[in-house]
Parts: C-alpha cells; sequence; structure tokens
C-alpha cells in the first residue's frame, strides 16, 4: 500500500507541475480547473497516509480520476492538436447544444475562436450552429476559415457549395464541387449536386461527363445510372438513357421513376408491349401512379380497347383528378370516350396533391412526355432512322474520345 501511494504521489506530482507550466506558458486560466482537481486528489491521497488509514474503494478511484486521468485526458487531447481552453469550450459548447441553448453554446464557440483564431473543431462546429439557425453566409463564412485549418476536411468543402447554390450563386457553387471532385473523385453527393447544378443550367453533357466519372469509382450505384439516364435523355439520346435506366432499375428494383423512363422511351419508339409493362410496374409507385394509369388508358386507346382505356382513366382520375382530367380534355385520342370517363365536377374543391419528385425527375419526366406526342406521328422507318442516328452519334464520339485519349498519351 505503502509503495502504491509513494507511486502514486511521485506520478500525480509530476503531472501537476507539468500541467502547472502548460498554464504559465499558454497564459491559460483554463488549467486552474484541471489543478484544483489534481490538488483534490492528491489531498486525498496524503490524508490516507498522513492518517495511516486505508481508502475505501470510491476515494482510491477518486483521486486516480481527478489526479491521473482527467489531466492524463487533457494531455493526449493536446498531443492531438486541441489546447485546453478549446476542450473546455467545445465541451461546454455540446453540453449546452444537447440542453437546447444553442445561444449560449454559440457564445462559447464564438469565445473560443477569438481566443484560438485556429482553432478547426471551434469553427467548424460555429458553421453548424450557424447553419442550422439559417445564417447560411455566416455558416459559410466558418467553413471556409475551417478548411483553411484543415485542407483534408471534404465535408466542409461540400456544406460550402450546397450554402453555396442555395444562395442560388450556382457558378461558386459548381467550381467549389469541381475542386473537390479533383480531390475526392468518389465522393457521390457532391457528383450528385454537381449533376443536378449542370442539369438545371442545361449542362447536359458536361453532367454526363461528371456522371460517367463517378461510375469509375462506384460502378454498381443505381443513382448514378439514374442520373446518368436523365443526362442522356435532356440530350435526346434515348438509346443510351434506356441502357442506364434499365441498368439503375436492375440494380434497384424499387426506382420506379426508371421504370416510368423506360416506358416513356418504348412509347417514343412505338413498343406498346414494352410501355405497357413497364406502366404496369410503375404504377406501384403512389407517386406515379395517376400519371400510370393515364398512359396506359392512352395505349389501350391505341389498341382499339376503349372499355380497358376507360377503366384505365377513371382509375387514373380517382388517384388525382386534378392532374388527369386537364391531360385528358387536352389529348385528342379521348375524343371518342371522353362522355364515358367520369369527371367530377367540382374539381376547383379537389387538393392538390404534393409532388415528391425532384427538380431534374420532373424535368425529365416532361421532357420525355414531350417527346411522346412530338414523336407520335413519325413512321416505324422515321423511328428507326432515328434510333441508328442516335447510335450512330454515340459511336462517333466515343471515337473522338478515344482519338483525343491517344493524343494526349502521345503528347505524354
Amino acid at each position: 500500500m505503502i509503495i502504491e501511494q509513494f507511486i502514486f504521489t511521485v506520478i500525480s506530482l509530476a503531472i501537476f507541475v507539468y500541467m502547472f507550466f502548460k498554464m504559465i506558458k499558454n497564459n491559460d486560466t483554463s488549467y486552474i480547473i484541471i489543478l484544483i482537481l489534481q490538488a483534490i486528489g492528491i489531498a486525498i491521497n496524503f490524508l490516507g497516509f498522513a492518517l495511516f488509514i486505508e481508502l475505501n474503494m470510491f476515494l482510491n478511484l477518486l483521486k486516480y480520476v481527478l489526479s491521473i486521468v482527467v489531466p492524463g485526458i487533457v494531455i493526449i487531447l493536446e498531443k492531438r492538436g486541441m489546447t485546453l481552453i478549446e476542450i473546455v469550450n467545445v465541451t461546454r459548447a455540446k453540453f449546452y447544444l444537447s440542453m437546447g441553448k444553442d445561444k449560449k453554446a454559440k457564445d462559447a464557440l464564438i469565445n473560443l475562436v477569438s481566443k484560438i483564431p485556429d482553432s478547426y473543431k471551434g469553427h467548424k462546429m460555429l458553421a453548424e450552429l450557424y447553419e442550422k439557425e439559417g445564417g447560411m453566409r455566416k455558416a459559410i463564412d466558418e467553413y471556409v476559415q475551417a478548411i483553411d485549418i484543415n485542407k483534408k476536411d471534404y465535408e466542409s468543402y461540400y456544406k460550402v457549395a450546397e450554402l453555396l447554390n442555395n444562395l442560388d450563386k450556382k457558378e461558386e457553387a459548381s467550381e467549389m464541387l469541381f475542386n473537390l471532385l479533383e480531390k475526392k473523385p468518389d465522393m457521390y453527393k457532391a457528383t450528385e449536386l454537381l449533376g443536378d447544378i449542370l442539369i438545371s443550367k442545361e449542362m447536359y453533357k458536361e453532367a454526363v461527363n461528371i456522371y460517367q466519372e463517378a461510375l469509375k469509382y462506384n460502378p454498381v450505384s443505381y443513382e448514378i445510372h439514374y442520373n446518368l439516364g436523365i443526362a442522356y435523355t435532356m440530350l435526346n439520346d434515348f438509346q443510351n438513357a434506356k441502357i442506364c435506366y434499365e441498368k439503375a432499375a436492375n440494380i434497384n428494383s424499387l426506382l420506379y421513376n426508371a421504370k416510368y423512363s423506360l416506358a416513356e422511351i418504348a412509347l417514343i419508339y412505338k413498343d406498346l408491349e414494352e410501355a405497357e409493362k413497364r406502366f404496369l410496374q410503375a404504377i406501384e409507385e403512389e407517386e406515379l401512379s395517376a400519371d400510370g394509369y393515364y398512359e396506359l388508358a392512352k395505349i389501350y386507346l391505341i389498341k382499339g380497347d376503349k372499355e380497358t382505356a376507360i377503366n384505365y382513366a377513371n382509375t387514373a382520375i380517382d388517384i388525382d383528378s386534378r392532374k388527369i382530367v386537364d391531360k385528358i380534355r387536352k389529348e385528342p385520342l379521348f375524343i371518342p370516350v371522353i362522355a364515358r370517363i367520369s369527371i367530377p365536377f367540382n374539381l376547383d374543391n379537389q387538393e392538390e396533391k404534393e409532388n415528391k419528385l425532384t427538380e431534374k425527375e420532373l424535368k425529365a419526366k416532361g421532357h420525355l412526355e414531350e417527346m411522346v406526342d412530338i414523336t407520335r406521328h413519325l413512321s416505324y422507318n422515321d423511328i428507326n432512322l432515328l434510333k441508328k442516328n442516335v447510335k450512330d452519334n454515340h459511336v462517333k464520339n466515343m471515337n473522338i474520345e478515344n482519338i483525343s485519349k491517344e493524343q494526349d498519351e502521345r503528347q505524354k
């Protein structure tokens, strides 16, 4: 027992002296708390030694925690780049956040970064807090400072780009994302956001390049194949779009949006059987069911099966009357049967359903539906010629890319 107390005294006093000189060197009064805790632990041990009594388990454990464990944790964290003032303020901020006291947490973090401007943790937490409050510009400033301190903080790179995009600064967001993907090419969410921005700016070829690059790092990602299909759709490259949608649907059988797009492409190429099969799959998704039944009604009108077409049309109206009735009234195919379709009288009182599709999905869906209408009166020969032209253009582009790569390699 005496040996144990002697060893404890030597170690605890050595740590105490070390922490004392740290306080003097850094001119940081935060160390006083640690020194007080250490002093209490040393005092407990001294009393036991002076009074020749054996400390119970609780007091024995307490003296080790106060004199060695707590300062030991501080020393380890400091070795990893955190100062005591940073540890204290970050701990305070986390405590206040857990209590829902965001203002006090923010004050603690502001106090931290004002005293230690290069506190990565302080700037990062402050950025997250500003973002939570909706202060996007302040959040961007703090994320940028975090990046300046830690160049490999790719998450903050992405956050800055995301916030810039939310502020409608798409050019700056795109530049940030291009830089990020050079450093971290396998970061899918950066690829997805950049793809969304490029598609919104109608830069579809650039979006295709971004998604194709992403496939190198995750070739079995249904999201990448699906987004690549959307980009090809907007380029009217329906053959490649079909390949991408099929891959996406094969990887994720629940990706009904891809199946709906495949159905629309089948209609463009006048493949009614394939279109029907795909629409029957797509109606499993609530968001697509009304449009799916509406398209099935059109297919059966083309086939001459009016009864089935009417049933499908009525089902579509039951699901979303406000959307479907307007479509039916504008579609010439329904003129012969419109009197037998159950159209509600109080359409204005019908609740408008919230659309859950993303902006790019709506854009691609609308484009496909428009192309179905445009190509409706084309002959089968015209459709085959369209397929051939798209295929030839794709092969031509591939050859050009291969030639460019060979030239680059020769130059190197």
